[in-house]
């Protein structure tokens, strides 16, 4: 999964095709439980270009976009939000897989 590098790289990949913001951090246990699904859940959702984001060096993108809890997800496509998944609880891979279903 790519990391992302700057506020200006977000704005280009939130107005392409369909992106995958997934809000981590190093220290959080929920997020590096997710560290084995997640390349499985990339694969398997290959229309997809997931975007890891680090929640502390982008927190004022975290503020704006009201990312409050991480792990978080949040789809766009074409610049438009499709649907986020934002709280502070562990996910596990079938909640993940069925929010990005219901996009």
């Amino acid at each position: 999964m790519k990391n992302l590098n700057s506020i200006e790289e977000f704005e280009g990949l939130k107005n392409g095709e369909r992106v995958l913001f997934v809000f981590s951090a190093d220290w959080c246990g929920d997020c590096r439980f997710l560290d084995p699904i997640l390349p499985i859940i990339e694969e398997k959702y290959a229309q997809y270009e997931f975007i890891q984001i680090d929640r502390d060096e982008f927190i004022d993108l975290c503020v704006n976009m009201d990312i409050f809890g991480i792990p978080s997800f949040v789809a766009y496509e074409k610049g438009v939000e499709l649907g986020r998944f934002v709280s502070k609880e562990r996910k596990t891979q079938q909640e993940i897989e069925a929010f990005i279903d219901s996009l």
